[in-house]
């Protein structure tokens, strides 16, 4: 899977190739995340806007990799979802439980705003 990562100073983000992402694509799809979650740059934004279909396999990886992140003290966030994945994410009953943007700049503030919250808590 040819993704693209732009690493800034609290996180990464994976842009998506264009086109459907399918089920044979989540495992790849896993790795690049966990190899991703380094130490000291270990928090994730995921930009959905090129991606055009998006398999129920996949979708249900990502939640389960968002429920992962959490659980390490990392945060994990999906941006720039297309209507219909989002109307899909929905009818799969999983909408409410994903960390969801519409832009990547609002993915950022989240990002920033749970690095505080976890400072503060510490």
């Amino acid at each position: 899977m040819n993704v693209k990562i732009d690493t800034k100073e609290k996180f990464h983000v994976i842009r998506l190739p264009q086109g459907p992402l399918t089920a044979n694509m989540s495992v790849e799809l896993a790795e690049i995340i966990r190899n991703c979650r380094i130490p000291d740059n270990a928090n994730v934004i995921i930009d959905m806007s090129a991606v055009t279909v998006l398999d129920p396999q996949v979708a249900m990886d990502l939640l389960a990799e968002q429920e992962m992140a959490y659980n390490m003290q990392h945060s994990f966030v999906v941006c720039c979802l297309d209507k219909a994945i989002e109307k899909q994410l929905d009818e799969l009953d999983i909408l409410d439980q994903m960390n969801l943007t519409r832009t990547e700049s609002e993915a950022w503030d989240i990002v920033q705003m749970e690095e505080i919250e976890r400072e503060l808590l510490n």
